[in-house]
């Protein structure tokens, strides 16, 4: 794959084997070009995910694009994703991976260092409840450049726009938008204007939050 930059292997079943395949390509290749790299629902497993994001760390140029949605995974990938996420990787999806709490709990307890490159990162649909909250709000003082974050359909308690308001203020980031919808508990506080006046960018809310009658829709995060 020489001078290949993007490379989009999205909904195609190629397991593990596949994955390894790649491993031992950017071993053989570690000055490879490849940026973008796809592997959305491709029925991927936590080990061959853990051994592909180890393997990342030692390229010369790090992807800047990652996605490796719509996998079961699990929660024991959360390490080994820290470790791609503190590289230079400036737009990372990981919907739908089934991190849960656990995951994210995980996720916050190893993340110490600055990402001083990420853009954007896509968590929704991984059940993290309060803990989703507690990750982004130790990420998002740690992201300076972060534009964009979606935790959409997370099950995330009214108590995390507080938690959330609190790191917002004592970032010095420039988060643009924060998508936090599908999680109908949010829509149970009465008035949300206060909140969506404190936080905006160029005069748009930076939060985008379920509408009143989100709270009345039964919770699905399902493709």
């Amino acid at each position: 794959m020489p001078g290949l930059e993007s490379l989009d292997l999205s909904g195609n079943p190629i397991e593990d084997g596949g994955i390894r395949s790649l491993i031992s390509y950017f071993i053989k290749n570690p000055d490879s070009l490849l940026a973008d790299l796809n592997l959305e629902n491709c029925e991927l497993s936590c080990c061959g995910v853990i051994e592909f994001l180890d393997t990342l760390s030692t390229l010369e140029k790090p992807l800047k694009f990652l996605s490796i949605a719509d996998n079961a995974l699990g929660s024991e990938v959360a390490e080994a994703m820290v470790n791609s996420l503190t590289i230079s990787i400036e737009s990372l999806n990981i919907s739908g991976i089934g991190l849960g709490p656990v995951g994210f709990l995980e996720l916050g307890r190893k993340l110490v260092k600055g990402l001083k490159k990420l853009v954007s990162i896509n968590i929704s649909k991984n059940r993290g409840g309060l803990e989703t909250a507690r990750f982004l709000s130790k990420l998002i003082p740690l992201a300076p450049k972060l534009v964009s974050v979606d935790a959409s359909y997370n099950l995330m308690p009214s108590e995390s726009l507080r938690m959330l308001c609190g790191s917002l203020r004592s970032a010095k980031g420039d988060l643009k938008r924060l998508d936090m919808t599908g999680n109908s508990s949010l829509s149970h506080e009465a008035d949300h204007s206060s909140l969506l006046g404190e936080f905006q960018h160029n005069g748009e809310p930076i939060f985008v939050l379920p509408s009143a009658s989100a709270s009345h829709v039964p919770y699905d995060d399902e493709p």
